[in-house]
């Protein structure tokens, strides 16, 4: 089971509406369940640099379909990830990737997002990822 493109759209949508809510301006990036990228936005005034970091968020998500903060807690040193995100070309393991299921609960893909403190990343993407 792969995400549409509208599903894609109606997530960023009600992330940007998110990221509005919390007066914040966020990159944000939806993956289908192969990771590749389906759709993408990037807030008026948003970093740029955060432009790859959500996609690479997405990605992460995608790849270990768990919460990037997850991993993240799982890769500190002496932990049993420790160094994973020098793997997949690059991952990103701090807060802001969340995967994205149907109502099966099957992993369709996921949504990455990046522009602001990792609490309101994370915050965004959830609220992206429950829109189905």
């Amino acid at each position: 089971m792969n995400i549409t493109l509208k599903q894609a759209e109606k997530i960023i949508s009600v992330a940007q509406a998110k990221s509005i809510e919390i007066d914040t301006k966020m990159n944000i990036a939806v993956v289908d369940a192969g990771a590749n990228l389906v759709a993408f936005a990037r807030m008026d005034g948003a970093w740029l640099g955060s432009l790859d970091i959500s996609i690479k968020k997405a990605k992460t998500a995608r790849y270990f379909d768990m919460n990037t903060g997850i991993i993240g807690e799982l890769s500190q040193p002496g932990g049993a990830l420790y160094n994973i995100e020098h793997s997949n070309n690059g991952l990103i393991t701090f807060p802001g990737g969340v995967p994205i299921k149907n109502a099966a609960g099957e992993v369709i893909g996921a949504i990455g997002v990046s522009g602001s403190s990792v609490e309101n990343d994370h915050t965004v993407a959830e609220a992206g990822a429950l829109a189905l």
